[in-house]
């Protein structure tokens, strides 16, 4: 018995696969292959678009995939939302849908388009957000190279971005936000109904969240004296309390914590001005609530 999982082929790519190797599976991928290879034999993972994977796991070819929310809607496709997981391919944040258009434009917002022609990969979500703005605009499928088609073969874009970097080195400002996708983690609604791959899918989905929640956060562990403990206390943040461990040397206590990787750095001369000492910080795989 399988789980046949679509894994998105191009910008989420690499981040995915990050994933799943924190979540604990073994996964690569042979050259030209659209079939990675996963150490567990439920799961037969397929390579595909991720535009794609919505219509494939509605129409039940796939169990389950990973794709954003903004194909999903763009598709109406009807599947079980399994989790939200907040990964993209920049990092681990959202990703956005604007409205576009070139930086000497008297265009300042959607309104300004009436009669014009917008250009975008995301034609039917584009086209509802204008017909419920009552807006009359022509909206075209690009290919590609979106960001170059202003202002000669279109008027407005409505592309994907993360940082906006893009937008900007082709001298594009952004008027509005149309949309903001976060990476999904979808089933067909027959196979979530089987208990067997209900439960290998919510196995997979705490997995994948947990992984996610633990890479921006690292352990801490630490030795301070009996004495010196309520004041290192009091510069701890945590998820929650921290672990106090006895010594042999009956003076002292080991402490151990989990916290943002950014404050580290600020928080650890801190640790030791309390008294703390043998300092260690450590990667996290996954952190389960």
């Amino acid at each position: 018995m399988k789980l046949k999982i679509g894994i998105p082929k191009g910008s989420l790519q690499e981040a995915t696969f990050r994933i799943f190797r924190k979540a604990g599976y073994q996964i690569s991928l042979q050259e030209r292959s659209y079939f990675p290879s996963l150490d567990d034999p439920e799961l037969e993972g397929v390579l595909i678009r991720a535009q794609e994977i919505p219509r494939y796991v509605e129409e039940g070819v796939l169990d389950a995939g990973l794709t954003g929310k903004d194909w999903v809607l763009e598709q109406g496709a009807k599947i079980v939302e399994v989790a939200e997981l907040i990964y993209a391919k920049g990092g681990l944040r959202p990703i956005r849908w604007v409205l576009a258009v070139p930086e000497n434009s008297n265009i300042k917002s959607s309104q300004d388009l009436e009669g014009k022609r917008i250009a975008t990969e995301l034609v039917n979500y584009t086209r509802n957000y204008f017909r419920k703005k009552k807006i009359k605009v022509k909206v075209e499928f690009s290919w590609g190279a979106t960001e170059v088609k202003p202002p000669f073969l279109a008027d407005a874009i409505v592309e994907l971005t993360e940082t906006g970097d893009s937008l900007r080195a082709n001298k594009l400002k952004i008027v509005e936000t149309l949309l903001e996708s976060k990476t999904l983690f979808i089933a067909n609604k027959n196979s979530w109904k089987v208990p067997w791959k209900r439960k290998k899918m919510e196995n997979l989905s705490c997995l994948f969240e947990g992984a996610l929640l633990a890479e921006e956060k690292v352990g801490l562990k630490m030795n301070v004296n009996r004495k010196n403990l309520k004041k290192l206390l009091s510069a701890l943040p945590a998820l929650h309390t921290p672990t106090i461990s006895n010594l042999t040397d009956t003076d002292w206590v080991a402490v151990e914590i989990v916290a943002d990787e950014k404050i580290v750095r600020d928080l650890i001369p801190k640790l030791k001005e309390t008294g703390a000492t043998g300092i260690v910080e450590y990667p996290l795989n996954k952190v389960i609530y």
